[in-house]
């Protein structure tokens, strides 16, 4: 099997679409109703990979979402958002509550399992040979064995693809990307990504290891370029870039 996949709508005929194709391409597919009976899946079992309706009976989608983040067993378990409201405003929302991407109802099946393959692809750790063992600064450490993180001795919970954005960005400290750079080196060749998601993630992350998000220490905004991670051989220039 490719992977377990938790399915979460409360309409039967997407449920039975979803798991029908997924099953097709080899993966293991749990289907669940409502919120509740979606965490006590989660709860009782190991899953890959999550695919949540956002308008669910009971238990919201977006509390499932939240729930699932602060469980430390499940905390860096992949999302994807389900829902029939596409605003961008709802986007942003499914995304701040630590979705990792989003998708419109009515979609179409092979565009959602491209979007399942990427998402799993990210929240694969990086490989040993790719990646030093671990990564200090100012507090921030980061152990790319064990895929944890920690600030000033906290340790956080981040989604695959905040930890697939952190990890990138320390492995080039001071070195400036675009946000179409990071889409092609973290989303690659996902069309239907768009660059508004650099910046929801990106928020995400400061939100995070940042003590002060509006004035951020690690996760810099080079201003009309994009972002990079603050040199630390150039400690004293980190303010005057900061934002």
């Amino acid at each position: 099997m490719r992977g377990k996949i938790l399915v979460v709508d409360d309409e039967k005929d997407i449920v039975d679409l979803i798991a029908y194709n997924l099953e097709k391409e080899g993966f293991s597919v749990t289907e669940a109703f409502d919120g509740e009976q979606a965490q006590q899946y989660i709860k009782n079992g190991r899953f890959d990979l999550v695919i949540l309706d956002l308008m669910l009976p009971g238990v919201a989608g977006m509390d499932v979402c939240k729930w699932i983040r602060k469980r430390p067993d499940t905390e860096r378990l992949p999302i994807i958002m389900l829902t029939a409201r596409g605003e961008a405003l709802d986007k942003i929302l499914g995304l701040e509550m630590g979705a990792d991407d989003y998708v419109t109802k009515p979609f179409h099946v092979r565009e959602l399992i491209a979007r399942i393959r990427a998402v799993l692809r990210r929240s694969e750790k990086p490989q040993k040979e790719q990646m030093k063992a671990t990564f200090s600064f100012g507090g921030l450490h980061i152990d790319y064995d064990s895929y944890e993180v920690t600030v000033e001795g906290r340790r956080l919970a981040l989604s695959p693809t905040e930890m697939k954005l952190l990890c990138f960005l320390t492995a080039h400290p001071g070195r400036v990307y675009s946000r179409d750079q990071l889409l092609d080196h973290l989303w690659k060749d996902e069309a239907f990504v768009e660059p508004r998601t650099v910046d929801v993630h990106i928020s995400r992350l400061r939100a995070a290891i940042e003590t002060d998000k509006e004035n951020p220490k690690y996760i810099l905004t080079v201003r009309g370029i994009g972002y990079k991670f603050a040199d630390p051989a150039q400690q004293g220039a980190i303010s005057s870039e900061a934002g």
